[in-house]
């Protein structure tokens, strides 16, 4: 029993080691195939993605940055300075990616040792939070489980329940705490929250007005100090302007940053949140010019994302320069003209509702506005009487015209074979059934018939002439108290005309928020003859000036602007920049009417001036060159503002339109003067005497200009100043 029994037990070994021997040969193989395997993997990875891996742990990203790149200036059209850029020096902070909260706040308190910041911008809440930040406990400990289970069961989403507890959080910190914050700590606040107010890697200004040179020094010496880290010292620029001109526009403040109205627009441009943007007018329509282009550099970053070295990849360049078509000497000149009226009409009888007036000046070649005025009178908080510049409103606002847009009715009487040039046609007053009598202003008796030629109806500024072109379009005959039937087709027609003068629609003029008027619609029929003689639709004093200019311009509609060239920045601060663009005439259209017609007409406007019955000869008969033109005086049935004691009662708003000198216009121009009196029997010829005075400064100054375009850049021609923030903000869609 022995012998078989250690037999077996030695089989068994034998069997054992076997498959130990197998197992271990397995292990090793297993092994040697991982071990391929990794050594296969770090191959492909050192040879084939080497180059690539080596990139992205040395990965360089390349970031806009705001160094203050000096925005574009402005001039008038002879090299003087309307809008500049003053240096100022000013403290920045940029925060790294990996830049903690509490690392910006030591930079804040250390940061609040060597500079003074006011705490303007300071908000209650700004102080709620940073109470907490420095509180942390003892304000969450605030909050009961109870509230906290309560907000947690509502059922919102999770963002929404912190909101609410951060909220909640708020309201129990109490006036006697945030009274606890030191002086130091307000300032310390105020300096963070500028650092914490934009993105990583974008530099925040955290002073940059009333810099003292003590304190630029301080931070200056510091700037190598790691508790400064991100802390910069460079010179920032302030927009200046020397005119109150509105069309200028204006800037937003670093502090403003850009409008969330248009946030995400500029963003998607490479603008920061803090940079200056155009908000109105000029500034805005050429925000794309005046900008310039910030420079741009590298942040060397290494594999965990934080930033080793800066390396400079383009140098950026400042805006453009605009040079306008505006002559400041002009412009000043014909603005004191205004205002000397508007304050002699403010001051005399039956003014309760002036307020504005109205002058645009354009040249009807090229489309050029030589000047552009709009003055607004009002009392002070003192109730002392103040004019401030309305400019932005001779494109924005409209009224009535009156019968200044009877050339347009003419041209129009002409295309449509309505009327012939010379055709008589009698002047009555016209009795329509269910509408009060229609008649011109000097015949007043009903049955009283004065046979005219188109000539001598422009000339007397004939209201039934106009009527009854209008009627002819409309394909309808007067009959003494029958009804007329006007349809919907024969409005169209007439401001179809209307339009090819640019009036009912946008002049195209370089500004933004343009208005194009009132439409009164087509659903009476009557008001066609009001149409007629400029008492139905509204026009702007942009538009009245573009329909001279068109019918000065043989035809041709211009498109107006403001801006002439558009330059380089100055190398030298002496001389204006290379010219980049020239702003071209361009032609819009031209009014179907032959050469002939338009002819015709401006000799009727011509005898407006020096004609024996002319409407305007007793301003213009004298003057040293020839103008022709057309006066307008529109009955405003009811005045609009409901707050007023005039509400409904009826007003004049005057209008003068014109061109000189007659045999080549080289300048045409409107005025207008919206509720120039109350007593609709006695009008102030004060549109007539603006224009007389504006056109003898015009020809008075032309002989002083040179033709060629200036090189230097001159002094501004006023010694105002209006610094960046400090103009009244302007709400133009709402004009």
């Amino acid at each position: 029993m022995t012998q078989p029994n250690k037999r077996r037990v030695s089989q068994a070994k034998s069997k054992l080691k076997s498959h130990t021997v197998f197992r271990m040969n397995v292990l090793f193989f297993s092994i040697f195939l991982l071990f391929s395997m990794l050594i296969l993997r770090l191959g492909y990875l050192q040879i084939v993605k080497g180059e690539d891996y080596a990139r992205a742990l040395a990965r360089t990203e390349e970031v806009p940055v705001n160094t203050s790149v000096p925005r574009g200036r402005i001039f008038d059209s002879e090299g003087r300075v309307l809008v500049d850029n003053d240096p100022v020096s000013a403290i920045t902070y940029t925060a790294m990616q990996t830049t903690k909260r509490s690392e910006m706040l030591d930079t804040a308190r250390e940061l609040a040792k060597l500079i003074e910041k006011d705490d303007k911008r300071v908000t209650e809440r700004d102080k709620q939070d940073f109470y907490i930040m420095l509180n942390t406990e003892e304000a969450t400990d605030k909050v009961t489980d109870e509230e906290r289970q309560a907000i947690q069961n509502e059922e919102i989403t999770e963002k929404e329940k912190q909101r609410k507890l951060d909220d909640l959080i708020r309201e129990k910190i109490t006036e006697e705490e945030l009274a606890s914050l030191t002086a130091e700590d307000i300032e310390t606040l105020a300096i963070f929250r500028e650092m914490t107010s934009g993105y990583a890697l974008s530099p925040q200004i955290i002073k940059n007005e009333g810099v003292t040179p003590e304190e630029f020094a301080r931070v200056s010496e510091r700037l190598t100090d790691p508790k400064l880290k991100g802390v910069n010292t460079i010179t920032d620029w302030k927009r200046v302007k020397t005119s109150d001109l509105t069309i200028l526009g204006s800037t937003t403040t670093p502090e403003q940053g850009i409008p969330s109205s248009s946030l995400e627009y500029y963003l998607a441009r490479d603008y920061s949140r803090n940079d200056r943007v155009g908000t109105s007018f000029l500034e805005q329509e050429y925000e794309h010019v005046l900008q310039g282009q910030k420079s741009v550099v590298k942040n060397i970053t290494d594999g965990r994302g934080r930033v080793i070295d800066t390396i400079p990849a383009d140098e950026g360049k400042p805006g453009k320069d605009l040079m306008l078509t505006i002559d400041s000497e002009l412009q000043s000149s014909v603005e004191d003209i205004v205002e000397k009226h508007l304050r002699q009409l403010k001051a005399g009888p039956n003014s309760q509702l002036v307020k504005d007036a109205y002058l645009v000046m354009m040249d009807p070649r090229t489309g050029e506005i030589l000047s552009m005025v709009g003055k607004r009178i009002d009392r002070d908080e003192n109730g002392k009487m103040v004019i401030q510049d309305h400019s932005y409103a001779a494109v924005t606002a409209a009224y009535a015209s009156g019968s200044s847009v009877k050339g347009a009715t003419l041209l129009t009487g002409y295309a449509q074979d309505a009327v012939e040039m010379n055709e008589y046609l009698v002047d009555e007053p016209l009795q329509i059934k269910d509408t009060p009598l229609k008649r011109s202003i000097f015949n007043k008796t009903l049955f009283n018939r004065i046979p005219m030629s188109d000539l001598t109806a422009i000339e007397r500024s004939s209201n039934v002439y106009m009527f009854k072109i209008a009627l002819e379009i409309a394909n309808e005959t007067y009959a003494y108290k029958e009804p007329i039937d006007i349809s919907a087709s024969s409005f169209d027609t007439m401001r179809n005309s209307f339009a090819q003068f640019g009036l009912g629609i946008k002049t195209g003029i370089d500004l933004p928020f343009e208005g194009t008027g009132y439409d009164g619609g087509s659903s009476d029929g009557s008001k066609i003859l009001d149409f007629a003689i400029g008492q139905y639709d509204t026009y702007t004093p942009m538009q009245l000036a573009q329909y001279i200019s068109t019918i000065a311009n043989d035809g041709y509609r211009m498109e107006p602007h403001l801006v002439k060239e558009i330059r380089g920045a100055s190398t030298d601060g002496k001389n204006l920049g290379p010219v980049e663009t020239v702003i071209e005439p361009k032609i819009l259209n031209r009014i179907s009417n032959t050469q002939a017609e338009i002819d015709h007409l401006k000799k009727g406007m011509r005898n407006v001036y020096i004609g024996n019955q002319g409407s305007a000869r007793s301003y213009f008969k004298d003057t040293d060159y020839t103008a022709a033109g057309k006066t307008g005086t529109a009955e405003v049935q009811f005045y609009d503002d409901k707050t007023s004691p005039y509400y409904t009662k009826d007003s004049i708003t005057t209008t003068h339109v014109g061109f000189a000198p007659y045999e080549n216009p080289e300048v045409a121009y409107a005025v207008m003067i919206p509720y120039i009196t109350t007593n609709t029997s006695i009008v102030p010829p004060t549109s007539n005497l603006i224009v007389r005075e504006a056109l003898d400064k015009y020809f008075e100054l032309r002989e002083t200009k040179s033709e060629e375009s200036p090189s230097v850049i001159k002094a501004p021609y006023s010694n105002e100043v209006i610094e960046e923030g400090e103009e009244e903000p302007i709400d133009a869609e709402e004009e």
